[in-house]
């Protein structure tokens, strides 16, 4: 195994999954070795079916241990939170309505859950969805888009990013580049779409283009294939797709974030020797394991910090390709406000609710 020293350095670029409403072993394990400048949040880490303050006081509980371990005073404190069936919390914490149903109410409904968020020490949420939902057999966009054309995509998708910005949350775009056309689940297969660069430019790219131009900080990567733009590898590991089409014809500057790499349409690519640098190379700074699909193990997270470590020693993954997402993601979190956890007063839930049910939330 390679010196620890190297292993921490992975951290740098970890966003890690915990495994439930307590640390357990491997997460404390984990957490100590190492140290994942972040963490992603789910449903099976709040205390479900008990009162606000018991549920809310153990989320606290958590987030202090996860800074203790680490050893981290600022890190990025992340949650899936983008209404519909992407909802990780638990009541009183509103239930809003999928982004299709948000219409010009995008950016007061992103106001108001970056009000909430931040009550839990949430300091990222992943969202908004910058795909279209173009397909109608999509098992896995669909309403959770802005809208089925490129512009009702963008437009929603940018007045949502711009609601948390102003309620200072960090918003991700997501998928690049484009999750909307798919007839295939990700996070049980790898799909594939026959579109041409230029095909992604007349549709796919436009919400991507409007929320770049908005200054969003982050896109998280799409884990399907594009066998005309990359034959070989899906766009989380694609230079034509991540580097040549994102960072130099699109311009974004931000930190590119992979979605997870749990996820099977990639997951056994990842503990191939050599992959998680072609990630590096693709244009990939940060990458989430979220222990919430295949396992909780803890082992495939260390075989990918492993191989990181090995791909430097080895020489294939450079140096300063390593450097220069480390600074991306350093140069965010310095900006990055580290909120602590409090209850919310119940005149600001009672009026998000009201929001809620007026735009048809369950």
């Amino acid at each position: 195994m390679p010196a620890l020293q190297q292993l921490q350095r992975f951290g740098n670029h970890l966003i890690l999954g915990i495994s439930g409403t307590t640390l357990s072993d491997d997460d404390k394990r984990a957490l100590s070795e190492l140290k994942p400048i972040g963490v992603i949040f789910f449903a099976k880490n709040f205390l479900d079916s008990t009162p606000y303050q018991v549920w809310l006081e153990s989320f606290k509980q958590l987030i202090d241990q996860i800074r203790q371990y680490a050893e981290r005073d600022s890190m990025f404190i992340t949650l899936d939170h983008e209404g519909g069936r992407v909802v990780r919390t638990p009541l009183p914490i509103t239930r809003f309505p999928y982004a299709y149903l948000l219409g010009t109410y995008a950016r007061q409904v992103a106001q108001a859950t970056a009000v909430e968020l931040k009550s839990l020490g949430i300091n990222l949420s992943w969202a908004p969805v910058a795909d279209i939902f173009s397909h109608p057999q999509n098992p896995i966009i669909g309403p959770r888009a802005f809208g089925t054309t490129p512009e009702t995509a963008a437009q929603g998708a940018r007045e949502y990013f711009l609601g948390l910005q102003e309620s200072s949350i960090l918003g991700c775009a997501k998928h690049f580049p484009g999750h909307g056309d798919t007839s295939k689940d990700s996070h049980i297969e790898l799909p594939t779409l026959n579109l041409t660069l230029e095909d992604l430019r007349n549709r796919e790219l436009i919400p991507f283009k409007a929320l770049i131009e908005a200054q969003v900080p982050l896109i998280m990567t799409a884990h399907i294939l594009f066998p005309k733009i990359d034959p070989d590898v899906p766009a989380t590991l694609s230079q034509p797709i991540l580097h040549h089409l994102l960072r130099e014809e699109l311009g974004f500057e931000g930190v590119v974030v992979s979605d997870d790499l749990d996820m099977k349409a990639v997951s056994e690519m990842f503990i191939q020797p050599g992959t998680v640098a072609r990630a590096f190379r693709a244009g990939c700074d940060l990458f989430i394991v979220s222990r919430n699909i295949n396992s909780s193990s803890i082992e495939r997270t260390y075989q990918i910090a492993e191989d990181f470590a090995d791909s430097l020693k080895l020489g294939s993954l450079d140096e300063s390709v390593v450097e220069a997402a480390r600074e991306r993601i350093e140069k965010l979190l310095a900006v990055t406000p580290q909120y602590p956890v409090y209850q919310l007063d119940k005149e600001t839930l009672a009026r998000n609710a009201q929001l809620a049910f007026a735009l048809g939330a369950a």
